[in-house]
């Protein structure tokens, strides 16, 4: 899959872009270069809220090290599985990762895809430089862009399918993309959700509330929702370390909850997230 036959759209000025797999131009003369590593960077410097957004080089790091021991591989192939029915039917789909991180997530649907729908095409999407740098080592299939969410760069109701894990929703930039008919899952931590670590983590654990329908507004109709629920085991300090420096939580920690944390030998854990899907009306 050649980047324009994604139909990606200039950041500047909307317009599509044409090229090869070096170099992309719109007609207004705007130009961008592959990375040596293989992405497309189309993060404009006025789309950055710093100099250097989204997940740093540790974070990402720590992520993929955890994400590599396959704990979380059953929710991966689960969502895969879905993405993949959703879109059999349709000749070509073109699917969007959206916040895709270092790629685990992203790869699995890829190796699902190329077994049941070969000419699906599919992209990832991270404001971090450094989360899409090693996404490109995953698979070289895959369309990686370094963008915002916010200013997606891909024609207006280009999208068959966009998958949201664990991402903010953006509703204005999800209607305008996605085309009517077409799907959007939504993955989104369950009450249950790592209770166990929370609950050594924090004096009162509160849960978040959050209800994705009420944020996309009248433009999407709820679907259907699936729980994927199961228990797994950290046998010890390192992959607690690993687990923790991956989530939110280990950024908010007190150093009480570290000490209480350092002296497990291991740690039993649930994994509960609810994959809702939408349909754009």
């Amino acid at each position: 899959m050649t980047a324009d036959q994604f139909q990606l759209s200039c950041p500047v000025c909307k317009l599509p872009l044409m090229g090869d797999n070096k170099r992309l131009e719109c007609t207004n003369r705007h130009s961008y270069d592959a990375a040596k590593q293989g992405y497309w960077n189309l993060l404009l410097a006025n789309q950055k809220r710093s100099k250097d957004p989204g997940d740093n080089a540790e974070m990402v790091q720590a992520r993929r090290r955890f994400l590599e021991l396959n704990y979380y591989r059953q929710l991966a192939d689960t969502v895969a599985r879905k993405i993949t029915t959703l879109t059999s039917s349709t000749e070509s789909p073109r699917i969007l990762d959206m916040g895709c991180g270092e790629g685990y997530y992203t790869q699995k649907m890829q190796q699902q895809l190329s077994d049941s729908n070969p000419q699906a095409q599919l992209a990832g999407l991270d404001i971090s430089k450094h989360a899409v740098k090693a996404a490109c080592r995953q698979d070289k299939n895959i369309l990686w862009l370094v963008a915002s969410g916010a200013n997606i760069p891909v024609a207006d109701h280009s999208l068959d399918l966009v998958s949201l894990l664990f991402c903010r929703l953006m509703p204005e930039e999800l209607s305008r993309t996605i085309k009517p008919g077409g799907d959007l899952l939504i993955a989104y931590p369950g009450e249950q959700h790592l209770i166990e670590l929370r609950e050594l983590i924090y004096d009162q654990v509160r849960n978040s509330g959050f209800n994705p329908a009420q944020t996309l507004g009248d433009d999407f109709s709820f679907q259907d929702t699936e729980t994927i629920n199961y228990r797994f085991t950290l046998p010890d300090q390192q992959q607690i370390q690993q687990l923790l420096a991956m989530t939110p939580h280990g950024w908010r920690i007190g150093q009480a909850a570290k000490d209480k944390l350092a002296q497990l030998d291991s740690l039993e854990l649930t994994l509960d997230v609810q994959l809702a899907r939408f349909s754009r009306r």
